[in-house]
């Protein structure tokens, strides 16, 4: 497992412009093949996220995950478990709406993990970037099978945050894909969170150099 610091993890997060979410996609080898190509196409986080694991798999998963982030000077994230991140020395823990509150996870990993937040509206992007995170997505801008019954956002929403951010780092999330990205970036977004814009592709290295040179 990695070993970093607080400011090694704030500064390479705010170098950080393309993140991506993934499954463990089956087996531990193909997504170790996986992960290694996304970050060798220039993926800045990635995150494990699958609810269908127990905790033991995840950590197994997140080892894999880990020794590629350090390989690539890159960071990973766990998704949700505040206790996962602190045992994988995770450089970030991403927590959702519905998830441990922001100043009970900070309680379970200290503060050398790194802290992200979703929000889905611009009430609740401000309420995070008040907050003590270190980032927070907004979205999902366009409705997405990953997040089934929530609808979209719109890029109406991306503009409104982007008007009253700060020097916080915040991403667009939600459907976001080379064919749109250009919507995200006029409505102010310099950072995207992609799922199936590179679990999908054929060639993920690929999809990710493609992702970055339009960001």
């Amino acid at each position: 497992m990695t070993s970093r610091n607080r400011q090694w993890r704030l500064g390479r997060l705010g170098r950080s412009r393309l993140y991506l979410c993934t499954d463990s996609r089956g087996s531990l080898d193909d997504f170790a093949a996986f992960v290694e190509a996304a970050y060798a196409g220039g993926v800045d986080i990635i995150q494990l996220r699958d609810k269908h694991i127990d905790a033991l798999s995840e950590l197994r998963f997140l080892s894999v995950l880990s020794d590629a982030a350090l390989r690539h000077d890159a960071l990973f994230a766990v998704n949700d478990r505040a206790d996962i991140a602190a045992v994988s020395d995770a450089d970030i823990v991403h927590v959702g709406q519905d998830d441990l509150p922001v100043a009970e996870t900070r309680q379970v990993v200290g503060r050398e993990v790194l802290i992200g937040r979703s929000t889905h509206s611009v009430d609740q992007a401000r309420e995070a970037r008040l907050a003590d995170t270190d980032y927070y997505c907004i979205g999902p801008v366009w409705a997405t099978p990953t997040k089934q019954g929530r609808p979209g956002v719109g890029v109406d929403a991306v503009r409104a945050v982007a008007q009253q951010a700060d020097d916080k780092p915040w991403f667009g999330i939600g459907g976001v894909n080379a064919q749109n990205l250009a919507q995200v970036t006029d409505a102010g977004a310099t950072r995207i969170v992609v799922v199936r814009a590179l679990t999908g592709a054929d060639d993920p290295a690929a999809a990710a150099r493609e992702l970055l040179a339009r960001l």
